[in-house]
C-alpha cells in the first residue's frame, strides 16, 4: 500500500525518539575473572568504538552530523553525544566575514537539529559473580528522517541479551490546508521494524499507546547457551551442580531485567 504524501507548510517539525536500553550478561567465578571482564568489555565499547557506531547509525538515517562529543571514563563507562541534522551544514560561509547572515529559509538544515547519544554502564557483583554490561541509546530525530531504520544494526552492534526498545513522536507538523498531523506514518508495533533473523533470535512483548503515539518493545534472547555467558572458563570444566546453579542465576537475572523487577 503507498501511502499518500501530505504537502506541508514549511518543514516537517514531528520529533521522533528512539530509545534503548541494552544489557549483556555475563558469569566469572573469580574476582580477578569479574575484573577481566570489565576491562575486556570496557574497551570493546569505548568512546572510539561507540563513535563509529553511531556514526554508521548517523549514515543509516541519513543524517549529516554535526559535532561529536566523547568521553571515557574512570573507572569504566563511555559515554558519545552527537549533533546531527537532516541537510548538510553550508560551510561556504566564512564567519569572519562583515556580511549579512542567511536568511531564515537558508538554514532549515539547522533548525532540524537532533541528536544521537550513547552511554555504558559495566558493572558485577561482588559475590554472586554476575556481570551486567548495559547501554543506554537514544535517537531523536526531527523531519522526515526516522531513527527507526537503525533499529537492526544498533541491536547487531552490541552482544544483546535483553533490550527494551521505546519509540515515540512528539509534537505536530501542518499540511499546507492548515490541518496539524501528530504522526506521519503507519506503525502498529516497533516489531514491525525488525528483519526476520531479529525476530526469530528473541521473544518480545509489545507495551503501546496508539493515542500517545507511543510504543514499548521488551525483547529476551530465545537461545541459551552456558559458555556463551561464561567468561574465563568452559562450561565442561564445572562440575554438572555448580553448571545448573550458574544457569538457574543468569536466568533469574535475566527474567529481571526483562520485566524490570526483582522476582
Amino acid at each position: 500500500m503507498v501511502l499518500r504524501r501530505i504537502k506541508l507548510h514549511g518543514f516537517n517539525n514531528l520529533t521522533k525518539a528512539l530509545s534503548f536500553n541494552i544489557y549483556d550478561l555475563c558469569f566469572a567465578t573469580t574476582a580477578a575473572q569479574r575484573k577481566d571482564y570489565i576491562a575486556y568489555i570496557d574497551e570493546a565499547y569505548n568512546a572510539e568504538r561507540l563513535t563509529q557506531i553511531l556514526t554508521d547509525v548517523a549514515g543509516i538515517i541519513g543524517a549529516n552530523i554535526l559535532n561529536i562529543a566523547r568521553q571515557d571514563y574512570e573507572p569504566q563507562g563511555a559515554s558519545v553525544t552527537m549533533l546531527i541534522a537532516e541537510e548538510p551544514v553550508d560551510n561556504s560561509i566564512d564567519a569572519g566575514l562583515a556580511a549579512p547572515g542567511p536568511l531564515p529559509e537558508s538554514v532549515v538544515g539547522h533548525l532540524d537539529k537532533s541528536h544521537i547519544t550513547v552511554h555504558t554502564y559495566p558493572e558485577s557483583h561482588p559475590d554472586d559473580g554476575i556481570c551486567t554490561f548495559r547501554a543506554d541509546i537514544d535517537v531523536a530525530t526531527c523531519g522526515v528522517i526516522s531513527p527507526l531504520k537503525a533499529l537492526n544494526y544498533l541491536i547487531h552492534s552490541f552482544e544483546s541479551d535483553i533490550v527494551t526498545v521505546d519509540y515515540r513522536v512528539r509534537g505536530f507538523t501542518r499540511d499546507v490546508r492548515g490541518r496539524k498531523h501528530f504522526i506521519d506514518h503507519k506503525i502498529t508495533s516497533i516489531q514491525d521494524y525488525f528483519s526476520r533473523d531479529t525476530k526469530k533470535a528473541y521473544e518480545m512483548i509489545d507495551v503501546n499507546v496508539y493515542q500517545e503515539n507511543l510504543f514499548h518493545t521488551k525483547m529476551r534472547l530465545k537461545h541459551f547457551d552456558l559458555d556463551n555467558y561464561l567468561f574465563g572458563i568452559d562450561a565442561d570444566q564445572l562440575e554438572k551442580r555448580e553448571r545448573n546453579r550458574i544457569e538457574r542465576r543468569l536466568r533469574k537475572e535475566m527474567q529481571e531485567l526483562f520485566y524490570g523487577r526483582n522476582l
